[in-house]
């Protein structure tokens, strides 16, 4: 068994100019136009391959190609939206190379006794809609269908309107499906595949994740006449809130990472003090005592800086992900398929958050990965080698087809 690399390679290409940035990146925000490009093309690939495709009430699309007997299928599947001028491999790399293995199974002739199933996730990235992994969250029970309908962006669109505007608003309940197992291929998004020289990671789990909003009202006023003595200023506050949130990680240690990564500034113009800053807050470790840890020094911090300046603030932990173990099975099957597909594998864990998690929650879950070019992934430089791909698109193969059983 063997995948197409010249055809995966092709795919790889083609889906990557939907919404290709000018240095060869990918902006394809979750119900964009993009986005709706990009799911046409993949569903048309879908029925291309031979499988039966339907979309659910949160715009999952499932690709099934049948199975022997009425078992519960082998999912394989990740995501096609992107971060602002990301990369073209981060999600869609992992929905090639499920489309692939069905592409390969065809070209083989092997019939298999679970039915597989290609699924696509709907706005994984949480870059337009918050929270991430909103649509695999529903499906798992974890996030409110209402909830995720009422998910807005930076612009105030809810989600469900653009849901019905790029006409994937499904009649299928978004709700918990009984599977064999579910599959998920990713790039590492990290540098330690490729610093050891491996091509493959065989993935045990996924670390905890916790979102937060810190919102600081300060005084708006002129930037010339207003005296330093008796200004309130909401980025000065904010500005202190990032050092401090960047020494709790180092205090602490260990493998936790803390980031502000989305900062909002009103009035945002240059002769005025601002009067309020939108800050988020993510921190991440295996340890989910370790993020309860962290989130108690940081409350003080934020407490204590703005006493200091004179600033009110509403901090919100609006996101809480657990550790997330994958299934022993699962996982020594991976381990099993990279050995045998020739791989220089290890085991590891991700530093990221996937779909493969909440699925983890319905039924058993596990993940392979592939190496990140200097480690970097969330940027137009992302890129990981065709030959890398190749061993993790057979790895995927050959554990699919050990779980779904030949017939």
């Amino acid at each position: 068994m063997r995948i197409d690399k010249g055809r995966l390679e092709r795919s790889i290409e083609e889906l990557g100019r939907i919404g290709q940035t000018p240095r060869g990146g990918l902006t394809r925000l979750a119900l964009s136009d993009e986005d709706k490009r990009g799911r046409d093309w993949m569903v048309a690939r879908m029925r291309e391959a031979g499988l039966a495709v339907t979309v659910d009430q949160m715009g999952n699309i499932f690709g099934q190609r049948r199975g022997e007997a009425a078992l519960p299928p082998v999912i394989m599947g990740s995501h096609i939206d992107s971060v602002p001028t990301g990369g073209k491999y981060d999600g869609q790399l992992g929905v090639l190379c499920a489309l692939e293995v069905v592409r390969a199974l065809n070209d083989g002739g092997i019939n298999t006794r679970c039915p597989i199933t290609l699924a696509i996730f709907t706005n994984e990235e949480g870059a337009r809609f918050q929270p991430a992994m909103i649509a695999s969250g529903v499906m798992a029970g974890k996030i409110a269908l209402e909830d995720a309908y009422n998910a807005r962006d930076k612009d105030g669109i809810r989600l469900v309107d653009e849901l019905e505007r790029i006409g994937y608003l499904g009649a299928e309940p978004c709700v918990a499906r009984p599977f064999r197992a579910y599959l998920e291929l990713h790039i590492e998004q990290g540098p330690f595949l490729e610093e050891e020289g491996l091509t493959v990671g065989v993935v045990e789990g996924i670390v905890a994740i916790a979102w937060s909003r810190l919102t600081i009202h300060g005084v708006q006023d002129h930037a010339g006449p207003t005296p330093m003595r008796v200004r309130h200023d909401a980025l000065v506050a904010a500005a202190e809130v990032v050092g401090g949130v960047r020494r709790v990680a180092r205090e602490i240690g260990g493998d936790l990472v803390a980031t502000v990564g989305n900062f909002v500034v009103a009035p945002n113009i240059v002769n005025a003090i601002p009067g309020r800053v939108m800050l988020s807050i993510d921190t991440r470790d295996p340890s989910d005592a370790t993020l309860d840890r962290a989130r108690a020094m940081l409350e003080p911090i934020v407490r204590d800086v703005c006493a200091r300046e004179g600033v009110r603030y509403e901090l919100e932990h609006y996101w809480r992900v657990p550790y997330t173990p994958f299934d022993r099975d699962v996982v020594d099957t991976v381990e099993r398929a990279a050995k045998a597909s020739g791989a220089r594998y290890r085991r590891i864990r991700s530093g990221a958050g996937h779909d493969a998690q909440y699925m983890a929650a319905i039924g058993p879950a596990g993940m392979v990965f592939v190496p990140s070019r200097d480690g970097r992934s969330h940027c137009e430089e992302e890129f990981t080698a065709i030959d890398d791909i190749e061993h993790g698109a057979t790895t995927l193969l050959l554990a699919a087809l050990d779980l779904a059983g030949r017939a």
